[in-house]
């Protein structure tokens, strides 16, 4: 006897799971909209222990933040969660499901809009000892994880000419070096003005980062021609990570990006509407700036988006 397969379809389908993708899926629930959240469980801010200035979370775990938004939003009814990882989107040819979306495990689903939150990669500098340390005492944000080393000797990895500026502002939590790891792009004017605000220029090449399991005691930088190696006491470098959208789908839909200082960053309208009529986009995905909160503000805006697009047909 010939099998139908039944293709579960959604009013939106939520691809992420993290800060943003929660909070565009609570905004839906609480509209009676039938939402799928997909998530691979790889958020972002896995790395680090605890997640700092979220309105009333202040220093709580970015997972058990998670694990409790997850909670909450499982108590609507209309919310089904998906474990797995999206690997394809495309617009659908039929009427009411407006968009398929496949699944790595072969599942199929669909729906009228999508919301991409499935937020970006870090690309990080190949230093010995540096990846490891990544959200405990190597960092991005000094608003995240700045009081936490207040006073300490800080450090900043030049990734452009505009480093300067950033180990000026890094500079307001603690003495700080800005590490050229052998670049020369820093122009003599800058070298100077920054040395005389107080913070030290090291220009040699890093060999690698010192310290016990996560803990940074020290940059080891590489011997000069005829000279020893020196160990800069450090107990925090900041470093501005090349980004990337940790999914393709952004792209497979047509959805167009603009190039921010840390990568690329998908184009979104005051509702948080794609380029691509039906996909809405929010969190870091489509910020310059990278911030738990703001992500998920932009998870909020998405899911009111997609909701009155609902609703009025747009």
């Amino acid at each position: 006897m010939a099998t139908t397969t039944t293709t579960p379809t959604y009013d939106v389908i939520v691809v992420g799971g993290s800060f943003a993708g929660l909070s565009a899926a609570m905004q839906l629930a609480r509209a009676r909209r039938r939402v799928c959240v997909v998530d691979a469980g790889q958020p972002r801010n896995r790395f680090a222990a605890a997640s700092h200035g979220f309105f009333g979370q202040d220093g709580e775990p970015p997972l058990a933040m998670i694990a409790q938004a997850r909670r909450k939003l499982a108590a609507y009814s209309t919310v089904t969660f998906v474990q797995g990882t999206v690997v394809s989107a495309t617009a659908a040819v039929h009427s009411g499901q407006d968009f398929a979306v496949a699944l790595q495990g072969g599942e199929q689903l669909a729906a009228r809009k999508l919301v991409l939150a499935f937020g970006v990669q870090d690309g990080l500098p190949e230093i010995a000892g540096l990846r490891e340390r990544w959200g405990a005492t190597v960092l991005h944000c000094p608003y995240c994880h700045g009081y936490e080393f207040a006073g300490q000797r800080l450090g900043v990895l030049y990734h452009s000419p505009q480093s300067g500026m950033h180990a000026q502002l890094i500079a307001d939590w603690g003495p700080t070096t800005l590490f050229l790891n052998g670049e020369t792009t820093l122009d003599r004017a800058e070298h100077e003005r920054l040395l005389a605000l107080g913070i030290a220029v090291e220009t040699a090449r890093i060999a690698a980062l010192e310290g016990p399991g996560q803990a940074l005691t020290g940059v080891r930088l590489q011997a000069a021609e005829g000279g020893d190696a020196r160990v800069v006491p450090l107990a925090a470098l900041y470093v501005a990570s090349a980004t990337r959208p940790a999914s393709p789908l952004a792209e497979q839909l047509g959805c167009a990006f603009d190039e921010g200082p840390m990568g690329p960053y998908v184009r979104t309208d005051a509702n948080k509407m794609t380029t691509v009529p039906g996909v809405y986009a929010a969190g870091d995905l489509t910020l310059m700036r990278h911030n738990a909160t703001l992500a998920s503000a932009e998870g909020v805006l998405a899911g009111t988006g997609a909701h009155q697009a609902l609703v009025f047909g747009v």
